[in-house]
């Protein structure tokens, strides 16, 4: 299906004040997320990639013990098991790109 609207996705919350929708190639995860202020992600680490792009708000994220807060425009690239953590100090909207493809996002 080359063709998808994200308002006809289903959403999942991964965490509290993580909601999102999730679309999958053949080898990558889109992670399109709505982050409610005051939510926080709590640290940890997978084997994938990841590539997080602030469209909107502000959120503060530590990646290997390295603290930013991100904002428009900012984007943080996050190696493979890098330990890594967040909160968001405003309402969010972020788009994770994950390679491979996070099979416990579908």
């Amino acid at each position: 299906m080359p063709f998808l609207n994200l308002h006809e996705l289903e959403e999942k919350q991964i965490v509290p004040g993580f909601k999102g929708h999730f679309v999958h190639s053949e080898n990558i995860t889109f992670a399109y997320w709505d982050i409610e202020a005051g939510a926080v992600l709590p640290e940890h680490s997978h084997p994938h990639e990841q590539v997080a792009n602030m469209i909107s708000g502000e959120f503060e994220m530590t990646v290997n013990g390295e603290t930013k807060v991100l904002r428009p425009g900012s984007v943080a690239i996050v190696p493979s098991d890098a330990v890594h953590s967040g909160r968001a100090i405003a309402n969010c909207r972020i788009i994770d790109v994950f390679y491979p493809i996070r099979e416990d996002y579908r």
